[in-house]
């Protein structure tokens, strides 16, 4: 197995089937058979098993000349974005629209630069609408002879059926808390008892793991939304609880977006020639402040996208926590994903049954899917915590809204 296969964890039969594409599209390219490689791929596999790693980390091998050595410029670079002939596309607002997908089918017929193969990840392929994915089909079908597609999305149920039937499927799995534990401290030098909280809490999703093993603000964040949604009193308190909910996943994906931001301007000044506090006169003017507006509405749409990200990541938290509650209150010997919490969590089940565990969990996922379907997160989340509270007093609050 080539080094740069390593930065799947846990995905063995993965990396197999990968790999021999990989071997297969070197035989492609000098006019032999290789049935192991075909021109689309859609990867599959829950929230932080690794979709867009496996992607990237699979198109740096198709255009590394050593099949994905690890360690040269090409297979550092191409991962992150960084060579000529591998486009690493996500969606700039909550859907592709049909000029993103126009612009991927104009790159898509582009020759390679200095590579054998011209790569396209498409993360998030899930969010394409009927519109995008029409204006791409043709090139899915009948693809340039060195362009490869590799899309990625939660599962094959959440993309259309057409794209399923034109692409070879690849499933990853979640990978197991062992597995994270030990790239946690293998990797990024993490002490191992908190890798091993950090895998355990993060539920096999590496990002979020690696976030909170070493990002005290994250495990703070987390420890708050927790304790808060078993903590709520009257409809107030759901109140409250919604709000801090939104207004510390905004602060975390502003300071995210304020940093990608910042990189954008100065990639545009510089594209320009401008200098840091010069003016723009003239025609130039013109073409900067078009530029510039573009660029806004893209920053824009992304920094929603973004909060709505980190406001589902604190919901999978907390279908974590009330898994927890729901194992204690049917006596199961399942290891709990909220250990440190354990007298909390044993509190709270002794109030409540197993039914009413399972119409939260149930309403946690509505929540995910409303605020996925564009519904404002405070509105999808005041509604939750109400439902938290007391199930039947759910129905009241929408009516309220």
């Amino acid at each position: 197995m080539q080094p740069i296969w390593n930065a799947l964890v846990g995905q063995t039969d993965v990396v197999e089937k990968l790999s021999r594409a990989v071997n297969d599209a070197e035989k492609i390219r000098v006019g032999e058979s290789g049935p192991a490689m075909t021109h689309a791929w859609l990867i599959t596999g829950p929230p932080g098993s690794g979709r867009s790693t496996a992607a990237t980390t699979f198109a740096a091998a198709l255009i590394c000349p050593l099949n994905g050595c690890g360690t040269c410029q090409i297979c550092r670079m191409a991962p992150v974005g960084g060579h000529a002939d591998v486009e690493i596309i996500t969606p700039s607002g909550l859907s592709y629209g049909v000029d993103e997908a126009r612009e991927l089918v104009r790159l898509s017929s582009l020759a390679p630069i200095d590579s054998p193969w011209r790569v396209i990840v498409m993360e998030d392929a899930d969010r394409l609408t009927d519109q995008a994915f029409d204006s791409l089909l043709k090139s899915l079908e009948e693809p340039t002879p060195h362009t490869v597609w590799i899309l990625c999305a939660p599962s094959v149920e959440d993309v259309l059926p057409t794209i399923v039937s034109r692409t070879r499927h690849v499933s990853l799995r979640t990978p197991t808390t062992k597995d994270v534990t030990e790239l946690l401290i293998d990797t990024y030098k993490v002490d191992p008892a908190m890798a091993a909280f950090a895998a355990r809490a993060s539920q096999g999703h590496i990002g979020r793991a690696r976030g909170l093993a070493t990002e005290e603000a994250s495990r703070t964040r987390r420890q708050s939304d927790l304790r808060a949604a078993i903590s709520l009193r009257d409809i107030p308190s759901c109140i409250y609880a919604a709000r801090d909910m939104v207004t510390d996943a905004t602060t975390a994906a502003n300071t995210r977006a304020d940093e990608l931001d910042s990189k954008e301007d100065a990639l545009l000044r510089a594209a320009f020639g401008i200098e840091e506090g010069s003016r723009v006169t003239g025609s130039s003017k013109r073409s900067v402040d078009s530029a510039k507006k573009q660029l806004v509405t893209h920053q824009k749409t992304r920094r929603k996208r973004m909060i709505r990200d980190e406001v589902d990541r604190s919901l999978v938290d907390l279908l974590g926590l009330f898994r927890d509650i729901l194992i204690v209150q049917l006596d199961s010997n399942l290891e709990l994903i909220n250990q440190e919490m354990r007298p909390a969590i044993e509190s709270f089940a002794a109030r409540g049954n197993p039914a009413d565990t399972t119409r939260t969990l149930e309403a946690i996922e509505r929540a995910r899917a409303s605020i996925k379907a564009n519904t404002p997160p405070q509105l999808a989340l005041e509604a939750l915590m109400v439902s938290i509270k007391d199930p039947r007093l759910a129905s009241v609050h929408t009516n309220m809204q």
